[in-house]
């Protein structure tokens, strides 16, 4: 066995097992890539930009040499990104959806083309990824599938709007799907991060800062007031949550969208 792996992993009973991260040269995705890759989990990596995926990939291999790390570059969100990546992968057992959310504004300056272009990315891509992968799940006892959504699917972000609407979208079909497959040991379940340290953060707080004209440390002390961690997450705390979902412990654990924000979502539910 990998002693770097024995050093570090949970020990979730998922080694050599095969799974798909979407979206994972960077912040979140890599993240749960990494964590899975931790536990001695074969990864396919998929990203849309091909030299940021094969850096990212290859300081995994180099991390962990006992394991298969593919990478399949592509857009997600369209068929033939989709067929790429499932060929790559094979057989998979678990299933990381993941993608970027679409840009913040004001309802009134969306056009068709907008909605459509949100709810291809974040909820048409990820049931596309689920139907092709999930009979193979249940035929072999075992799956694990894991929907990286937002926050904002407890608790609406105003000017996400695009966002809101298609990963609510998203988990509301889930929450009946996933209870059609659990008897064959198949899980589905949301991971809702809140304020986490990734690029998609920084664009936001720019955007903010922009439209309040204020500096973006003002905005980010700001945005810290609201979280009583005082502090936003880190990529290497959301995947080893991915990864725990993915484990074989998890098992009746699915149909839940788990909340990891610091905090920040004040709903006793």
């Amino acid at each position: 066995m990998n002693l770097m792996r024995r050093a570090n992993a949970m020990e979730l009973g998922i080694a050599g097992k095969n799974a798909i991260v979407c979206a994972s040269s960077k912040g979140l995705g890599l993240g749960c890539a990494e964590a899975l890759a931790a536990e001695g989990v074969n990864i396919t990596m998929t990203a849309r930009g091909s030299d940021a995926l094969e850096s990212a990939a290859e300081a995994i291999r180099l991390r962990y040499p006992a394991i298969k790390v593919s990478t399949a570059a592509g857009d997600i969100s369209t068929e033939e990104g989709r067929r790429h990546a499932l060929s790559v992968a094979g057989n998979v057992d678990i299933l990381v959806n993941n993608a970027g959310g679409p840009p913040p504004g004001d309802f009134r300056d969306w056009s068709r083309d907008d909605w459509l272009k949100a709810l291809d990315l974040n909820m048409l891509a990820p049931i596309e990824m689920i139907r092709a992968t999930i009979d193979g799940m249940i035929d072999r006892k075992f799956g694990r599938i894991v929907n990286i959504t937002s926050s904002s699917v407890k608790s609406a972000i105003p000017a996400l709007g695009l966002s809101n609407g298609a990963r609510t979208g998203l988990t509301g079909f889930i929450a009946g799907l996933s209870r059609q497959v659990a008897q064959h040991n198949v899980t589905i379940n949301g991971l809702l991060p809140g304020a986490m340290a990734t690029s998609r953060l920084k664009s936001i707080v720019s955007g903010e800062a922009l439209a309040a004209s204020l500096s973006e440390d003002e905005i980010i002390t700001q945005r810290l007031t609201s979280i009583p961690a005082k502090r936003f997450g880190q990529p290497n705390e959301f995947g080893a949550l991915c990864a725990f979902l993915c484990g074989q412990s998890a098992g009746y654990l699915t149909g839940q969208n788990i909340v990891i924000d610091g905090g920040a979502f004040p709903g006793t539910l």
